[in-house]
């Protein structure tokens, strides 16, 4: 198939999501008729067997296993005492509540799947505090933007399971190849804080708290770490699959929200509505990519793109540098998810075929779609931090604030690269 016709059902795809068309329609429309352009109707035929056995994937069920853990943590009031607590131990550090921002969002993000949730849910909570104290707006914008992205790379992860679904890898292993990465990224951008605050003179510090108080505020740490404990021992040990972890969290989350004392029907319905709802919208997208990756694989468009590129004579490293540009500017346009399923199944084949991990790629993946996150003019956490400030600044506060923390991540991806190990080691002790 010629390479310009490939390009050319992109641009389409993406030019329907930029009009407003949905995600899942879009990749649908483009995976039917291109099927039935190489095919004929009896493509049709074919499309019932893919969307029966997506739905019925045991793998997918984690989904909202996952989601539900993140809403009720959410809604018994974790994240409020979370973050009390770790204002206590990091607000003394050049910086004050900005490096609280940062490991909120890395401990939340150890039990909620989702970059949005984690930036909002965290947001929420420290932005009142953070204007009635006097810190920068821009600086606080731009880490609890940065800080949100974590939630995808720390695991437990939604977008690890998609890419895990799409390209038939670990679940497990690609849990586990993201604590180290996660854990170095989140050091990175508190190192930026401390850096930022020396250089321009604004030490930003909050009162010493007497150790024995700060003692008793690891209380509130308890529900995050033994849940994350929880998931990723189970997983770790080969005690349980992906789901029945995400089952066992579900678990110790219910445990929690009744500890609090809010767990009840009204928090039960809106855990349950918001899980179908986010579930729903993640598994239809996740449908219509089986769709287009059927259209893709019986008119040879991976292969074509692998001749293609190896013509081009580029080296695993190449190819991942170019893909940084390329997953840069697309992030600039389209949201994590439709960037992952409509540039997986082209992108994934070509790289395996030139000796590139599939675990390592698909921490790459996350963490380009992490940057995706906080580039405008789509970047989605840019607006989730914005539409939840106290005061009525423009969003371009959220932009320059974010841009010092892009510029890390691509650093940062630069240092994978040289030291693939820091992804690959963790997953090959299991």
């Amino acid at each position: 198939m010629n390479v310009a016709v490939i390009g050319l059902a992109f641009f389409a795809m993406l030019g329907m999501m930029l009009v407003g068309v949905p995600i899942a329609v879009s990749m649908a429309v483009i995976g039917i008729v291109g099927g039935i352009a190489a095919y004929g109707l009896p493509f049709m035929d074919s499309i019932a067997p893919v969307v029966w056995g997506v739905q019925n994937e045991n793998l997918l069920t984690s989904i909202p296993l996952f989601v539900l853990l993140g809403e009720l943590l959410l809604r018994s009031g974790v994240a409020d005492r979370m973050y009390i607590a770790l204002s206590a131990w990091l607000g003394r550090l050049p910086g004050g509540l900005l490096h609280t921002n940062i490991g909120s969002c890395a401990l939340f993000a150890a039990t909620s799947g989702s970059s949005v949730a984690t930036a909002a849910t965290v947001g929420t909570v420290a932005l009142p505090s953070l204007q009635k104290r006097g810190y920068s707006m821009r600086a606080s914008l731009g880490s609890l933007a940065a800080g949100g992205t974590l939630g995808i790379l720390i695991p437990p992860s939604v977008n690890m399971i998609v890419y895990g679904s799409l390209t038939n890898n670990s679940i497990g292993k690609l849990f586990i190849a993201g604590i180290i990465p996660g854990l170095l990224l989140t050091g990175a951008f508190m190192l930026w804080i401390c850096v930022q605050a020396v250089s321009t003179g604004s030490l930003m510090r909050e009162e010493k708290v007497p150790l024995a108080e700060r003692v008793r505020t690891l209380v509130h740490l308890v529900p995050p770490l033994i849940v994350f404990g929880i998931v990723m021992g189970s997983l770790y040990f080969g005690i349980a699959t992906a789901a029945e972890s995400a089952a066992l969290g579900v678990i110790a989350a219910l445990f929690f929200a009744w500890q609090s004392g809010k767990l009840g029907v009204e928090l039960l319905r809106n855990c349950f509505i918001s899980t179908a709802r986010i579930s729903g919208m993640i598994l239809l997208i996740i449908t219509a990519a089986f769709i287009l990756n059927l259209a893709i694989s019986l008119t040879g468009v991976a292969e074509a793109m692998t001749k293609w590129v190896a013509g081009l004579g580029l080296s695993a490293t190449g190819l991942i540098l170019a893909l940084i540009v390329f997953y840069l500017v697309l992030g600039m346009f389209m949201d994590v998810l439709s960037m992952q399923v409509a540039t997986i199944p082209v992108t994934y084949p070509i790289a395996v075929a030139l000796g590139v991990d599939p675990i390592w790629f698909g921490i790459f993946i996350v963490l380009m779609c992490e940057l995706g996150m906080i580039t405008p003019p789509v970047g989605m956490n840019l607006f989730v931090v914005h539409g939840i400030r106290p005061d009525k600044g423009g969003i371009e506060d959220a932009i320059w604030g974010a841009l010092p923390y892009a510029a890390i991540m691509i650093a940062f991806t630069l240092l994978l690269l040289a030291f693939p190990q820091i992804v690959t080691w963790l997953p090959s002790r299991m």
